[in-house]
């Protein structure tokens, strides 16, 4: 296949559209299900490189979970505690534990399950019939991975009565080495960013705490690997092998902080027994499950507590999760990594992170202020390497 025709691209109203090689030779990928659009493969394409990235740097099936050109999060197979599969609605899924790319599944579609609603899925691996069988049941757009098992494919062919994008690409396509794309009739042109992201990246620790264990290291190239294709400006927290908050495209950095953070604490207070423990009604759907649960934590537009609110979701009136309570739980909290896609131009995100229990950061350096940076993090007793790169993404 040459070319892919599409329906429309990024709006109803742009029309033709389509998709193909720049130098007339076939597209590297099958479509084995549904019709997939611009936005679709934006995701795919962009989320594809994330997984790929990912196992080549850690070794480790890797899953990630993308929504309008950024990812919700990003994974690898790491096996589940019981409270956690609880947290991300997988402690029904039998031989989970058998299979990383499902755990690495589970934990990617579990962070923020808000924002992964209607998301694109990519899979480092070939698709088991595990994670088939867990990512049939949730609303998603689709799916792209280097193949399918006959089982599993089957499996997925059933969802959105047999219109669920799947897409299959070939794991030794390999890109040119310059990439261009117009904007406003205007040809842009640059290298593609093939710079690796190792542990050699995070040698230079500038700060009097040298210690970075290896799980340090692994979620911090978990972190850097997402914010490469994140929209910028970006930061993400990880642990566990896992990104557990990432805040994409803000115009301040600090509002990324805090936007990632605030991901980051909601991720951990799932967790919490009183959220573990709701009483939902058996008919409450996954969908409605999770706008009750960011309510609950969150306290946002409705108090799902409050007579009138509490009986449409709950089998009896929960007490509320209340803010001293939360900070509490999130006090206890440790052992974070922080990655920045650009240089910590102020303290403050040193002191954000703090509250989401961040010990380990790593970001570019550079700023002038990259003294005032460090003597935060060594108030704290936190570890930061300066990688010396950028990682803008747009």
């Amino acid at each position: 296949m040459k070319e892919f025709e599409l329906k429309y691209g990024c709006n109803p109203n742009q029309k033709p559209a389509r998709i193909y090689m720049h130098d007339g030779s076939e597209l590297p990928i099958k479509i084995l299900s549904g019709r997939p659009g611009y936005i679709n493969f934006l995701d795919a394409f962009n989320s594809w490189q994330l997984v790929k990235e990912l196992k080549e740097a850690l070794g480790l099936p890797a899953v990630t979970s993308f929504k309008h050109v950024s990812p919700t999060s990003a994974a690898v197979g790491v096996k589940l505690s019981d409270s956690l599969k609880k947290a991300c609605f997988v402690d029904d899924i039998e031989g989970l534990d058998d299979s990383l790319l499902a755990c690495a599944y589970a934990r990617a579609r579990g962070t923020d399950r808000m924002c992964s609603f209607g998301d694109w899925v990519a899979l480092s691996d070939v698709c088991d019939v595990t994670t088939a069988l867990m990512l049939k049941r949730e609303v998603s757009d689709g799916i792209i991975a280097p193949g399918y098992e006959p089982e599993a494919l089957e499996i997925l062919k059933t969802k959105k009565k047999g219109n669920y994008n799947i897409v299959e690409i070939d794991p030794n396509y390999v890109p040119d080495a310059i990439e261009r794309k117009q904007v406003f009739g205007i040809t842009f042109e640059q290298g593609r960013n093939n710079f690796e992201i190792n542990r050699a990246l995070l040698e230079n620790i500038v700060t009097e705490n040298k210690d970075m264990p290896e799980s340090a290291v692994r979620d911090l190239i978990v972190a850097l690997i997402t914010l490469k294709y994140t929209q910028s400006n970006s930061v993400c927290y990880a642990v566990d092998g896992q990104a557990i908050g990432v805040g994409a495209g803000q115009q301040s950095r600090v509002h990324c902080t805090r936007l990632a953070g605030g991901k980051a604490d909601t991720w951990f207070l799932r967790q919490h027994e009183k959220v573990l423990g709701l009483p939902f009604k058996a008919t409450l759907g996954r969908p409605d499950r999770d706008n009750v649960i960011d309510g609950y934590i969150n306290q946002n537009e409705e108090d799902v507590c409050a007579d009138g609110n509490w009986q449409k979701y709950f089998t009896c009136q929960p007490a509320p999760f209340t803010r001293e309570e939360q900070r509490a739980y999130l006090d206890t909290i440790t052992g974070v990594a922080c990655g920045s896609d650009a240089f910590f131009p102020f303290s403050d995100n040193v002191e954000r992170c703090k509250r989401s229990g961040v010990s380990y950061i790593a970001q570019p350096g550079g700023s002038i202020r990259d003294d005032l940076v460090i003597e935060c993090c060594n108030k704290y007793g936190m570890t930061m390497a300066f990688t010396g790169m950028r990682l803008f993404h747009h």
